[in-house]
């Protein structure tokens, strides 16, 4: 599972190039907003170029749809369809997902279903369920200028939203969706405090717009050391306690323990 997306800019190959280096997990090729309308067709012709020229290792390459020009989209990424791991669906909804499906001639094509409109929150859990969505993603910007939403500092307004795409994603038994990104690059520490919240809202993913966030949201969602070996020493105490023929025991920390809490330790180990 990835942790980390940059987002870059698909008329500007010097950063494309530069985000290879970044230690994100993935890169977004951005045909949709991150470019000019009159930049569109340049933008396709310097992805495909940067797609076929890309190698082995490295990030995994994503694509994003602008999803008024799909159809052009597709056509330009054609022969290097191989080279794409998967597309990122801006605006998702099921009625564009169907369409996009469509347009595609396999079935293995995967799909990032980027929810950033009042009809892709209703559509959440069928997006999550279609089989080619690999997980959702949120964009919020977009989102909360539809829903004329105006977000404390804490973000408190949008928990409900973001908890009803890890509910569908949970649900569907996809990976977790991924958390949106700050336009504010320069603060960090607000970054690194906006993505543990979302971890600790069940977020597994962060969306980067600039190669010195990739670092720190990867530290904040990776598990640290003592927090895996607390795992695996909880794991290992709840198999030996179910050997013993117990279901419940009380853990080193004097709370009950039992396949329900282990389940989290589990997942994390994984």
């Amino acid at each position: 599972m990835h942790r980390t997306y940059l987002y870059t800019p698909g008329d500007r190959p010097d950063r494309m190039a530069k985000a290879l280096g970044s230690g994100a997990d993935a890169l977004i090729l951005d045909l949709e907003d991150g470019v000019a309308p009159s930049a569109k067709p340049d933008a396709r012709r310097e992805v495909a170029a940067f797609l076929a020229a890309s190698g082995p290792g490295g990030p995994s390459l994503l694509v994003r749809l602008d999803p008024h020009a799909m159809h052009d989209d597709l056509s330009s990424l054609g022969p290097v369809m191989d080279r794409v791991d998967a597309l990122y669906l801006a605006k998702a909804s099921l009625g564009l997902l169907e369409e996009l499906d469509e347009l595609l001639d396999d079935d293995a094509t995967s799909v990032v279903a980027l929810v950033e409109t009042a009809q892709g929150l209703l559509d959440a859990p069928l997006l999550a369920r279609h089989p080619r969505v690999r997980n959702l993603a949120v964009g919020e910007a977009d989102l909360t200028a539809e829903l004329g939403l105006l977000p404390s500092g804490d973000a408190r307004e949008l928990v409900p939203l973001r908890m009803g795409l890890v509910v569908a994603s949970a649900a569907a038994g996809i990976d977790p969706p991924t958390g949106p990104v700050s336009t504010d690059f320069g603060d960090l520490a607000a970054f690194a405090a906006s993505t543990l919240a979302l971890r600790r809202m069940g977020f597994g993913a962060r969306s980067c717009i600039h190669p010195a966030q990739v670092p720190v949201a990867a530290e904040v969602l990776t598990p640290g050391s003592d927090e895996v070996e607390r795992a695996r020493a909880l794991v290992t105490a709840f198999e030996d306690a179910v050997a013993r023929g117990e279901g419940v025991f009380v853990g080193p920390d004097g709370r009950m323990v039992d396949e329900a809490v282990v389940r989290h330790a589990r997942r994390l180990l994984s």
